[in-house]
Formats: structure tokens, sequence, C-alpha cells
């Protein structure tokens, strides 16, 4: 769902003002779902490990472009990110299959955890909604990934209503009103980050200048600028 946004960052080699929180939050939060499905933890989650189990896969891959792309302390800060998140989730894991002997007392403390970081995983957008509001601009707010999370919202939030499981109606319910707030900014500010687009590329346009040769003289050269209606050249 994020395709357009990881070729844009590919081609530019760069992240530009993208954030990585999104990214790694859904990371966390489909590794601890994956460890909620387990059959020692919450028997009978298959549907729950093989989704999110994809999820991880998806999510580390974009979170290895960051690391590759980004630069310096952001750099940094992404991969201390990553680290502490696999320590969390491992040490969760063996806590839990070692000390809590019962499934229903497993799903209960994997479940509590699941819903704190399924909510911050919708939540972690907020952060890129403060920059959209203070520029009026949502160029680093993908659409898609605010699709994504809405309907993935959706469907989670009825299957848990089906099977009647707390843990997943909580996060993924507010995860729908979360990305329900992400698609209004969307909408409120998708006309005038085009008009800030167009205004790039116009100065962008203005400021071009041609290097001519002048005749007459191999070793002198001149630049042609095509801001007014009369050519103007100038020596170099």
């Amino acid at each position: 769902m994020n395709r357009t946004t990881f070729v844009r960052i590919w081609k530019k080699g760069s992240v530009e003002q993208f954030s990585p929180i999104p990214y790694v939050a859904t990371l966390l939060n489909c590794m601890m779902w994956v460890v909620y499905g387990l059959p020692m933890v919450h028997p009978h989650s298959m549907l729950v490990i093989t989704i999110n189990g994809s999820g991880l896969a998806i999510e580390l891959s974009y979170v290895l472009l960051f690391l590759v792309y980004s630069h310096g302390s952001k750099r940094l800060k992404v991969l201390l990110m990553l680290l502490a998140e696999t320590a969390f989730v491992a040490a969760v894991a063996l806590l839990v299959l070692t000390l809590a002997h019962t499934h229903e007392r497993r799903s209960m403390i994997v479940g509590v955890l699941c819903v704190f970081f399924g909510t911050m995983m919708y939540a972690a957008p907020l952060s890129v909604m403060r920059l959209v509001i203070q520029t009026k601009s949502v160029e680093y707010m993908p659409l898609f990934l605010s699709l994504a999370s809405f309907f993935n919202g959706v469907c989670w939030t009825a299957y848990a209503l089906i099977r009647f499981d707390p843990y997943i109606t909580i996060p993924n319910g507010l995860g729908v009103v979360f990305s329900v707030a992400q698609l209004m900014l969307y909408a409120t500010y998708y006309k005038s980050t085009q008009r800030q687009i167009e205004a790039v590329k116009r100065k962008t346009e203005m400021g071009l200048t041609d290097v001519v040769v002048v005749k007459g003289d191999a070793n002198k050269a001149g630049s042609v600028s095509f801001a007014g209606s009369n050519p103007e050249i100038r020596a170099m």
C-alpha cells in the first residue's frame, strides 16, 4: 500500500521529511500479535498469526529501507527503536511462556499489551498530522497509509466482534476513529498541498538558465536568462 512513498524515497535516495514512527509502531504491533496468536498463548488463532506474520515481514522491509536511506541521528534513532522492539518482544514471550501457566493468563497478559501497542500503532501518525496542520500540506502523510489503516481497523473490528475478543476489538475500534481523523485532514489540506507543489514548480522553472558559448570568443561564455520578454546575455 505504501509503494508510491517508498519508490519516491528510493529514487531520491533520501527519506526527506517522512516519519518512520508509523512503520516502526506497526512492526511492534505485528510482532506482539504474532506472540498473542501462538498456540501456547491463545489457541485457534491461525488467522491472527498468518496475517500479522505477513505484516511483520512487510513492515520490516519498510523499516530497513528507512535505515538505508536515512542519515546521521535519524538512522541511529530508527536502529535503536528496532533493536529495542526486538528485545522487548523476546523478553515478553520468554516471561509469559515461563511464568504464566494457563492459556487464559497468557492471553490476558499479551492481550493487554496488544491493546496498548495496537492503539499506539494507530495513533503513531498523529505526529505527522501535527506537521500537516503546521505546513498546511499532506505531502508527507501518504493517503494509502491512512486508507490501509482505516480498512485494516474495520476488518479486524468486525472479526473481533464475531469472536467477541475484546483485545482485538478495542485497539482496532480506536484505529478506525484515528484513521477517519487522518482522512478528514487529508481532504481538508489536499487543495492547499497542490497549490504549494505548483508554486514550487513555477519557482524552479523561473530560475532555470541556459549557458551558451558567445561566438567569436571560444574562451568566453555567457548565461541567457529567459525571465523577461527579451533574452539577456551575461558574461561569465
